[in-house]
């Protein structure tokens, strides 16, 4: 499978733990909204994994065994007894993960998924899925952190990136101008009609966003949105279509 890729398709998408506009805990719902995207690598934000509980407490596994994906958790701090914080899932073999503290002083626990997917044989996707902070020094320590010779500027990460999630930065600041100017690949929003992602059922701020690099073609992005998708989170997945020119 893995030595006929030619194309991919990624969605960023923060779940809001699965609480729905509605007020309803369903996992289920998710799993069809991703379902109707038909993403082959997917980054979730907010996701709460309760073990031992009900089939549906323990969200990361619920969605990628509805999805028939293989997963991974960065756990950023526990609540209500289980695992919180980032997920990435993958139609593709994944064959490295670590998950980075982004956490600042005074401020809620954050993080930075890594995960290696492997889309061909001799062939290498970095994925990075993050859920940055509400204020504003604090993700002036996130941007700087990311960019330190620990992650996305490791010597020894060969091969095309990726970083997407959620950003809580709905201006460009000091976030968004390292990372424009770190990644050479497309600006997505070129793609997209309307870039405001939340909150979804009327959207007014751009807080997702994708960065890649140039070895990376980008075909196309657009938002996600249908009757489902405006109610199961408070966001709307963004899709972006890349193409391997390697």
């Amino acid at each position: 499978m893995t030595g006929k890729v030619k194309r991919f398709r990624v969605v960023t998408y923060n779940v809001h733990k699965c609480r729905g506009l509605d007020r309803q805990v369903r996992p289920e719902r998710i799993v069809k909204v991703l379902m109707e995207v038909n993403a082959d690598i997917i980054a979730l934000q907010e996701v709460l994994s309760i073990e031992g509980k009900r089939r549906e407490d323990d969200q990361a596994r619920f969605i990628a065994e509805g999805l028939g994906f293989d997963y991974r958790i960065g756990e950023n701090r526990r609540l209500n007894g289980g695992a919180y914080g980032n997920v990435t899932l993958s139609r593709f073999p994944m064959i490295f993960v670590h998950n980075y503290d982004l956490s600042h002083q005074g401020h809620e626990k954050r993080g930075c998924l890594h995960t290696d997917i492997q889309l061909r044989q001799n062939t290498l996707l970095h994925v990075y899925n993050i859920h940055l902070g509400t204020a504003f020094i604090e993700r002036r320590h996130q941007a700087r952190r990311l960019l330190d010779s620990k992650v996305l500027k490791n010597r020894e990460v060969k091969g095309s990136r990726i970083l997407l999630g959620d950003f809580n930065e709905w201006t460009r600041g000091l976030t968004s101008h390292l990372l424009s100017a770190h990644f050479d690949g497309q600006d997505i929003r070129l793609h997209l009609r309307r870039s405001r992602t939340y909150p979804g059922l009327l959207p007014f701020l751009h807080l997702d966003h994708i960065y890649f690099d140039g070895s990376l073609e980008l075909e196309g992005a657009s938002w996600h949105r249908t009757k489902r998708s405006l109610v199961a989170s408070d966001h709307l997945p963004i899709a972006a279509d890349f193409r391997l020119n390697i």
